[in-house]
């Protein structure tokens, strides 16, 4: 009988230990298309505010914010579909809206007045809602929420973004780009 304790024990730890590492793979690397999204054109999404100016008519010159439902409310043309589309896109559809009956040849330009915010998690310094700034990465959203807790792992970070509609998380190094929107969670350290 005394034998059996050992091989209970080496069972029990061998099960631990599959347990632990089986929990590892539980991420995988971020997709190709998750790193792609980061040099694509901007894509607009609920929360952006833009300045949208129509040349030679101040009435409809002003900011305009995205709502949840992912449309603007223009002057004249009334909602007009925003969410998913480049701001090029955007510009040439309310042209092409204004066409109908309202101006000659309009010409209209956007530019982000405000982009969308992102989140930051985990073990930071004081997690939250904060503006995204264009070329920011992971470590420059960690150091604006605060840089790492002395429990962070701060090798790798989970970045979760919405690509064409789907919501994607990945794992990512501190010197990844972000984008707007992007929820960005830091993990505790094993050892």
């Amino acid at each position: 009988m005394p034998f059996a304790q050992p091989k209970f024990l080496m069972a029990l730890s061998l099960a631990a230990t599959t347990a632990v590492l089986s929990g590892c793979n539980s991420y995988k690397p971020a997709p190709q298309a998750f790193n792609q999204a980061t040099i694509q054109p901007y894509s607009l999404d609920s929360g952006d505010r833009l300045r949208i100016t129509v040349f030679d008519q101040p009435s409809m010159t002003n900011t305009y914010t995205i709502d949840q439902a992912g449309y603007i409310a223009f002057p004249l043309v009334g909602q007009v579909p925003a969410r998913g589309r480049t701001l090029q896109q955007l510009s040439g559809q309310i042209a092409q809206k204004l066409r109908q009956g309202y101006l000659r040849d309009p010409d209209v330009t956007i530019d982000v007045d405000r982009y969308r915010s992102i989140f930051v998690m985990g073990e930071v310094g004081q997690s939250g809602q904060y503006a995204y700034v264009p070329g920011m990465t992971v470590q420059n959203a960690v150091a604006v929420a605060g840089g790492f807790t002395s429990r962070a792992n701060q090798g790798a970070v989970d970045v979760t973004r919405k690509i064409n509609g789907q919501v994607i998380t990945g794992r990512v190094n501190i010197s990844s780009a972000i984008i707007a929107g992007d929820t960005i969670y830091v993990r505790e350290r094993l050892f």
